[in-house]
């Protein structure tokens, strides 16, 4: 896929880099997305939120291999959302100083960047207000778990792909989505999120009687995860919809 300038129009079937103008950071942020080139705006249309790692960016998320092929084939579109910068932990470890040179509220700026283009894809678009997925990798699966907690009623399922799930208040926001079906993917050759998290975490659902299925990736590290199991997440999520 061709990476495509700023457009007044949807490209179809092309990823694209846009940015808004944030007013509480006072600045322009960018943000990447893919819709398919079957969209219309008289039809629904689902979508999937993917959130970047630590020190990732939009630009490398949404190439992820496979990602915007499987969305092209099942008919999602794709926003993935910078929160901020690439250190914001989208509000999962706190709303406040993250590095020493952050700002004093980088958190609470990481989280409301992911939910002013959440809106924004939602005015402009037609997403289908029962099939809004959120997924995200490492950091950002992280944030998939948080966001869902603090939106539980927003989502219709997600995808967390070796998340790093050592921050404070997991149990708690396991609490808060019982109700969200979630397919965990993890690879088994992670050293840095290890599978024992994503393990005990899958054991901790299954305990709230959650719709969750744990897929591990044979020999994966953390990063080769990232492009394995698409088809497998796209087929989990476009089966469940918000009830």
């Amino acid at each position: 896929m061709l990476l495509a300038q700023v457009e007044r129009r949807p490209l179809l079937g092309k990823i694209q880099t846009r940015q808004y103008f944030f007013k509480e950071a006072n600045s322009n942020i960018s943000y990447t997305l893919f819709v398919p080139s079957d969209y219309t705006k008289v039809k629904k249309t689902p979508m999937l939120v993917v959130l970047h790692g630590l020190f990732g960016n939009p630009w490398q998320m949404i190439g992820t291999d496979g990602l915007v092929q499987q969305a092209e084939k099942d008919g999602f579109i794709v926003v993935c959302p910078m929160g901020y910068n690439e250190t914001g932990w989208y509000g999962s470890r706190g709303t406040g100083q993250m590095f020493p040179l952050g700002p004093k509220n980088h958190g609470a700026l990481s989280e409301k960047d992911v939910m002013n283009v959440v809106g924004i894809m939602r005015r402009e678009f037609n997403v289908d207000p029962k099939r809004m997925y959120l997924s995200g990798h490492s950091m950002g699966g992280a944030g998939t778990f948080y966001l869902a907690a603090k939106h539980p009623d927003l989502w219709a399922g997600l995808a967390p792909i070796a998340p790093a799930l050592h921050y404070p208040g997991i149990m708690r926001d396991l609490g808060a989505i019982r109700h969200l079906p979630v397919i965990l993917v993890q690879g088994d050759g992670d050293w840095l999120c290890p599978a024992k998290h994503a393990k005990k975490c899958a054991r901790k659902m299954l305990q709230l009687k959650m719709d969750v299925r744990y897929l591990v990736g044979k020999g994966e590290n953390h990063l080769s995860v990232t492009w394995k199991h698409w088809p497998e997440i796209f087929e989990f999520l476009k089966a469940r919809r918000r009830k």
